[in-house]
């Protein structure tokens, strides 16, 4: 065994007693089910856990099982996902609810590689699954784990590499007792410390620290030297204009293509590029709406992974409810709340439409 590997195992240890004493007592905790910890997982990624509670309680009194995510039908099932973002994390879950309840007889498998089988799930939710619902001796190993790890080791190693994710892997997967509460201890363990303590984006809380004693980083000064990552890509900026066609006590929205970005949700009308007023009342004459008054809005941004939308609006008052069958529907705002899935990218326009409804 070498010197990392030791370190590694003490760190272990002492993590364990720690996270026993302190962890946090967090809903999908109190019930770690596979089902339950699956989805904790799933939500979690990307987004914060103070934010992922209350859509994870309301999720599961509507879905509470594999059974009833695999039977919800899509449009309510991106309704209960609004607002978590990243809406293929839940189109995948679906499909891997469907994998398990015909293929597995309505249980998640227990090992990381069969659960890496199914759609959406990578190594770090196969190895918290594996972990933490079944005690088996897997790490789950995501950004705040080779943080943590990356600092008791003083690696410079560059964490957005697959190499390193699969090197530390490999070394975490030698410090984990025999399947049992000791592994679900300690994959949590792990995550615990590197949320709340070894943190991202600040100063390292090393006086809270279980084991700054052994971390090389704190050791030296140079907590804040690491963990290493190569720089991302500039993302992709593309300008859109956004329109909220008003026509009495409705507006108008388009539901975006099957596939791609946002794929199945409902969307504002939408035109490609910064748009002036007379071009967007060309546009909607091109449709047979008549456009009566046209406000500009004020601009929102919204950022994804690699690309950024800067987006200018305007409200347009319509003349005349178009003929069904257009490009549009024309939904009410009680209708858009409880029925209609929206991107958190037009969060700032749905808020101006929601404040004309008690003007209205």
């Amino acid at each position: 065994m070498n010197e990392e590997i030791k370190l590694l195992c003490r760190a272990a240890s002492l993590l364990t007693d720690w996270y026993r004493a302190e962890g946090r007592e967090l809903p999908w905790r109190t019930d770690p089910s596979p089902y339950h910890v699956w989805l904790s997982e799933i939500m979690l990624q990307q987004t914060r856990i103070e934010a992922v509670i209350p859509y994870y309680e309301r999720f599961l009194r509507e879905i509470p099982d594999i059974a009833a995510l695999a039977a919800v039908e899509d449009e309510r099932l991106m309704k209960l996902w609004e607002g978590l973002g990243y809406y293929s994390r839940a189109r995948n879950l679906k499909r891997a609810a469907i994998t398990v309840t015909e293929s597995h007889g309505g249980e998640l498998p227990r090992t990381a590689a069969e659960l890496r089988r199914l759609a959406g799930i990578g190594p770090y939710t196969a190895g918290a699954v594996a972990s933490i619902a079944y005690g088996e001796p897997e790490p789950a190993v995501d950004g705040n784990v080779l943080r943590v790890v990356s600092r008791l080791l003083a690696d410079g190693s560059d964490i957005m590499l697959g190499s390193t994710r699969d090197r530390v892997t490999a070394q975490l997967r030698e410090t984990y007792p025999e399947a049992g509460d000791g592994c679900r201890a300690l994959t949590q363990a792990w995550m615990e410390l590197g949320e709340r303590v070894c943190i991202p984006g600040g100063t390292p809380k090393c006086e809270e620290c279980p084991v700054r004693a052994l971390c090389r980083a704190h050791a030296a000064g140079e907590e804040e030297q690491y963990p290493f990552r190569s720089a991302k890509k500039p993302r992709r900026i593309e300008e859109k204009t956004v329109l909220l066609l008003f026509c009495g006590d409705r507006f108008a929205v388009r539901r975006r293509p099957d596939s791609g970005l946002l794929a199945g949700l409902w969307e504002f009308p939408t035109l490609e590029g910064r748009a002036s007023e007379g071009r967007v009342r060309e546009h909607l004459q091109s449709l047979g709406i008549e456009a009566g008054m046209i406000t500009p809005t004020a601009p929102a941004k919204h950022i994804f992974t690699h690309i950024e939308w800067h987006m200018d609006g305007y409200t347009v008052d319509c003349l005349d409810l178009p003929a069904e069958g257009g490009e549009f529907s024309w939904v009410t705002a009680a209708a858009w709340r409880e029925e209609y899935a929206a991107p958190t990218a037009y969060r700032a326009f749905t808020k101006l439409v929601l404040s004309r409804e008690g003007s209205i």
